[in-house]
């Protein structure tokens, strides 16, 4: 017989209230008295996109349910700190959690669980009911590209920092979509996606010099638009003349794109990471903030961003110069800075951004650390990292692939000696939905 006395956790999210967890309320509360820990945004945003409903908004739908007791916030995946402050009899939960990003979750639910004999109670999952299906009905509905604008924004009102990765075809949209590892005990996946001008320049075979137009790079990026919903950073190289950057900006924006990073050079553009070895000029940091200024007014959806790019410390003029640069452009109003560098330590980055967090501008700082790339992500964020770009990885990734697997037909005369490298036909053919 059940106990009245009893105490049952159930842990949620609770973003998008469907039948399912009614059920589980309704045979948690046959269990005793229910205490529902409500994930916080930031809690969930570590492993699903962050919340359309505030943490407040969803305390108060959750505690307004008859089948609820009480509800406290949980901070993290991790279920530990609530547990053993309360002691539940029973915690429930749907059996989906078994496999996945939830799995060490679960493990460590039981372990914490046995310590006063506590019992981990599992129902059924309510098959055809998906809190992220659900989300996405509701977003196709109102105005998918103003809210994907947003995300960005909205992310960085929720995480320490956010990591973004070069994206180059819907194929490697979907991938970072849907990517997820685990480290240091908790789940980690990417935030969004970078459109990088060297990864959209290489793969149609072109220099990374301004010689693609934004127009065709929009719409290669589309495919990716189509298939994913992660925030979009694109590279806006130089941003061309104000006349130009302007109109681009509101295409960029019209089509969902979160944010543009522009750089203050002028003339040919070059790759920074050739430094002084080829001929780079930087802009008048006056007439690149009027720039700046232009896109800031043109903007019509305030969540998107114009983020200044300083090459101040790629072409040896010091981080004197790269601070007033700074300023400058974020007197300017640019949402946020990108500074650059070709060293392989990180002392001249870490020196800015020393200097530039002292400002307390509330304003993103930008790292790109594909030459400093020893360093982790935490200690970026430490030096006050807010956005890390990994720029141009998949791309390089994928041409030594190619390359191995054309170079093994050729000399073999068939495929099979590349196959186990190879991704197999069935899992092509079920990678895509729709393909059955």
């Amino acid at each position: 017989m059940i106990q009245s006395n009893n105490v049952v956790y159930v842990g949620m999210s609770a973003d998008i209230l469907h039948a399912g967890h009614l059920s589980l309320l309704k045979q948690a509360a046959d269990l005793g008295r229910v205490v529902v820990g409500l994930l916080t945004d930031e809690a969930i945003s570590t492993y699903k996109q962050i919340p359309l409903m505030s943490f407040t908004e969803r305390f108060e739908v959750i505690s307004s349910l008859a089948n609820v007791g009480e509800v406290i916030p949980q901070h993290s995946l991790d279920y530990t700190d609530n547990l053993r402050r309360i002691k539940p009899n029973f915690v429930v939960h749907g059996d989906d959690w078994t496999d996945g990003v939830q799995k060490d979750t679960r493990d460590e639910v039981i372990n914490v669980l046995s310590e006063w004999g506590g019992i981990l109670k599992e129902f059924p999952y309510t098959k055809g009911i998906s809190s992220s299906e659900l989300r996405e009905r509701l977003l196709s509905r109102s105005n998918p590209s103003f809210n994907r604008v947003s995300s960005l924004q909205a992310l960085l009102n929720t995480k320490d920092y956010l990591r973004f990765i070069d994206v180059h075809s819907g194929l490697s949209g979907v991938i970072i979509e849907n990517a997820s590892s685990v480290r240091d005990g908790n789940p980690v996946s990417f935030d969004g996606m970078w459109s990088s001008s060297l990864v959209d320049s290489t793969i149609r075979a072109r220099p990374d010099n301004e010689s693609v137009d934004v127009s065709t790079r929009l719409n290669g990026l589309q495919q990716v638009l189509d298939v994913t919903t992660k925030p979009i950073i694109f590279d806006g190289d130089t941003g061309g003349k104000i006349e130009h950057f302007v109109p681009n900006l509101r295409s960029l924006e019209r089509n969902g794109v979160s944010a543009v990073i522009i750089e203050d050079k002028v003339g040919l553009k070059r790759n920074s990471l050739f430094g002084n070895e080829v001929p780079q000029s930087l802009d008048d940091p006056h007439a690149f903030g009027e720039k700046i200024a232009a896109g800031v007014q043109a903007k019509r959806n305030q969540d998107f961003m114009v983020i200044a790019r300083i090459e101040s410390l790629i072409v040896d003029m010091g981080l004197d110069d790269a601070l007033r640069r700074a300023e400058i452009y974020l007197d300017a109003g640019a949402d946020g800075i990108m500074i650059h560098s070709r060293k392989k330590e990180p002392q001249e980055v870490f020196a800015f951004a020393r200097e530039f967090n002292k400002w307390q501008t509330g304003k993103p700082l930008v790292l790109v650390p594909t030459i400093f790339n020893n360093v982790r992500e935490e200690e970026l964020h430490e030096h006050g990292a807010r956005i890390l770009i990994h720029a141009n990885h998949i791309l390089r990734a994928s041409y030594p692939a190619m390359l191995r697997t054309v170079e093994s037909i050729l000399k073999n005369g068939r495929t099979a000696d590349i196959t186990p490298e190879l991704m197999s036909i069935s899992e092509i053919l079920n990678f895509v939905p729709g393909s059955e």
